[in-house]
């Protein structure tokens, strides 16, 4: 009797070296403890001072947009970060971005900066990107090497080229160095925010200019695709894209034949046709075909 007295106590009785040992609760189970979020603003204001005095560079997202300026006079918008709940200003002109509009698409996205002051009263720091970008840039362009495989973050998607960040470094990727084949939109292949992997092919560190290329990383399919597509042949392919002076038809990946358009039927991207090929240019990697059958 007295063995299962003290089985039953255990059971119900559960302590830790946490607490006091003198101190029984009933039915308390340690697993099942709910942890207060503690507040770490002290930890913070140490981070922000470390980094104001190291010329230390921090990340952070930008969580938002305010217009700051003194009563009577004009506001001038600000990109919002924070460091744990201390809130940073980071002006216009200290971005990076042109204009607002640039700002409000890199909103979300981290971004590197500098602590340029702090007002521990008022809990607000400002901070610079373009102070940061141009420590990335020095640094990255001491360690980079023409050949290296990179991540390249994209910044801004045009029609022609996507406008990337390498280690603070402005890289524009024309649309040809992308991949082999048509590329029709590349608004709807990349996003601001996304990583492109490249290879950089050339280095220009006076004027901290990098050359780099997507492209290159992959396996081109010229010219050994000649061989599966004779003169005469037809075959099955996918509209890639349409434009004013033809039909661009994907054969396989990395192979875009041009095609003229139909006189009497028109045909959309994703369409199945079946084209004749008329030509083939090893040299320039071009494919001439014309449509004979719209599945």
């Amino acid at each position: 009797m007295a063995l299962h007295l003290k089985q039953l106590e255990k059971e119900r009785f559960i302590m830790t070296d946490e607490f006091n040992d003198n101190v029984m609760i009933e039915g308390f189970d340690p697993s099942k403890m709910v942890e207060q979020e503690q507040d770490h603003t002290l930890e913070n204001w140490k981070e922000i001072y470390a980094a104001y005095q190291n010329s230390k560079i921090l990340y952070a997202p930008i969580a938002g947009i305010e217009k700051i300026g003194q009563p009577g006079e004009e506001k001038h918008p600000c990109a919002v970060v924070r460091v744990g709940s201390i809130r940073g200003l980071i002006p216009l002109e200290y971005t990076g971005a042109q204009n607002l509009r640039q700002l409000r698409s890199m909103t979300g996205q981290n971004v590197a900066f500098m602590v340029l002051n702090y007002d521990q009263d008022n809990e607000l720091f400002t901070a610079s990107r373009t102070q940061a970008r141009e420590k990335l840039a020095a640094i990255t362009l001491r360690k980079l090497q023409v050949g290296d495989v990179t991540p390249a973050v994209i910044r801004h998607v045009d029609e022609g080229y996507l406008l990337t960040d390498i280690g603070g470094i402005h890289v524009v990727i024309p649309i040809d160095d992308i991949r082999y084949g048509w590329i029709d939109n590349l608004h709807d292949e990349f996003q601001e925010g996304q990583a492109i992997k490249v290879k950089v092919m050339a280095i220009d560190e006076e004027q901290q200019h990098v050359d780099v290329s997507a492209k290159a990383l992959l396996q081109n399919p010229w010219p050994d695709c000649v061989k599966r597509y004779q003169k005469n042949g037809e075959y099955v392919g996918t509209v890639s894209g349409v434009r004013e002076y033809g039909v661009f038809v994907r054969l396989e990946p990395g192979v875009d034949s041009l095609s003229s358009h139909l006189k009497f039927q028109n045909v959309q991207k994703d369409d199945q046709v079946l084209v004749r090929v008329d030509n083939v240019d090893v040299e320039k990697e071009q494919i001439r075909t014309r449509i004979t059958y719209v599945l």
